[in-house]
């Protein structure tokens, strides 16, 4: 173990080859796509919405299905079980992620330039966290929508947390939450950081298993 631990300063220092920093140019593109795409799609269906209702959540706006129609039922029925209606002005994270998928679209680039793996692996492990944030963030608020019911509300209902990813049943209302096209970018971002990362550690490596024995040279 402590070998493990005394061989990562080498393995940060080593350079990524032209293949890697290619991968890095290709994360920085999926990481601007993904602003403009939506990362998460909530679709509810119930006997009175067939078609069912749907809300789009970019990483900038709420978008909503039949031309911004479905928001205002999603709304109505929101208050006719005490819950908030959803506006995008709640959303205060919607202000600055674009900002911050850029930034992590810069430093892929930085690194690229830089060709070491330290310098991925530092753009991987912020963006790691960053997205683990947002996850926690994306479920609290949900979880705060639907546990702050107004108890004067027409239709008594007890507090319930919407899911996050698959289905579920709520009351006469199935919801379904699932990633959208964005977040398929986001996730190829992260591949293409751990493919650079992979590839620079073999890199160095499988060079040095290929130098020539200084004996057999000499012979």
């Amino acid at each position: 173990m402590l070998k493990i631990i005394d061989r990562i300063p080498e393995l940060l220092d080593r350079r990524v080859p032209g293949r890697g920093r290619l991968l890095l140019v290709v994360a920085a593109v999926l990481l601007i796509g993904a602003i403009f795409l939506p990362l998460w799609q909530i679709h509810l269906v119930a006997p009175q919405y067939q078609e069912g209702l749907d809300l789009y959540i970019h990483s900038y706006k709420l978008e909503a299905g039949n031309e911004g129609q479905d928001l205002k039922e999603i709304n109505n029925l929101n208050h006719y079980i005490g819950m908030a209606p959803i506006e995008e002005e709640d959303f205060a994270e919607m202000t600055f992620i674009p900002f911050l998928l850029g930034g992590f679209a810069l430093l892929a680039l930085r690194a690229a330039f830089f060709g070491t793996v330290k310098s991925v692996v530092d753009t991987l492990v912020l963006f790691i966290y960053f997205g683990m944030f947002s996850m926690w963030r994306f479920y609290y608020q949900l979880y705060t929508y639907a546990h702050n019911l107004d108890p004067r509300a027409p239709m008594d209902i007890d507090p319930f947390t919407p899911i996050l990813i698959g289905w579920k049943q709520i009351a006469n209302f199935t919801q379904y939450s699932f990633p959208r096209e964005g977040s398929a970018l986001l996730l190829g971002a992260v591949v293409c950081l751990g493919g650079a990362i992979w590839m620079g550690i073999r890199q160095d490596t499988s060079s040095s298993e290929v130098e020539p024995d200084p004996e057999t040279v000499a012979a």
